[in-house]
């Protein structure tokens, strides 16, 4: 489930709840690129980066006139996950299918448990 939560997006599912900013400009079905916190049952926290090719694309168009990067020669970011499809659909099943296969251990960068959250110890 898609919910609006102020400045969020936040999405329910039993596997794992994620948090992703409401950027302007991106709509549910046409974000090509966002930032996540994903949280586990468990508590266990997980940050990604969701883009698309088009935007890897065009941010290294961008730094062949700022001179970043080698003048857009190559293209790096913490925690990247490449989403064929824009949307909000698209990294939802990929945060699935990486929590299946528990690649999101590797893929997505740990975060600190989250202070506002009860500790159950």
């Amino acid at each position: 489930m898609i919910e609006i939560d102020g400045a969020f997006y936040r999405i329910s599912e039993p596997e794992f709840e994620m948090q992703i900013p409401r950027w302007e400009d991106h709509a549910l079905e046409t974000a090509d690129e966002a930032d996540a916190t994903i949280t586990l049952p468990d508590g266990t926290r997980r940050y990604a980066t969701f883009i698309t090719p088009a935007v890897v694309s065009k941010v290294m168009d961008r730094w062949r006139d700022t001179g970043e990067c080698l003048n857009g020669r190559y293209f790096w970011c913490s925690d990247l996950i490449i989403i064929r499809d824009p949307g909000l659909a698209s990294m939802i099943a990929a945060v699935r299918d990486m929590i299946a296969t528990g690649e999101n251990e590797s893929a997505c960068g740990a975060l600190p448990p989250d202070a506002n959250e009860p500790h159950t110890d």
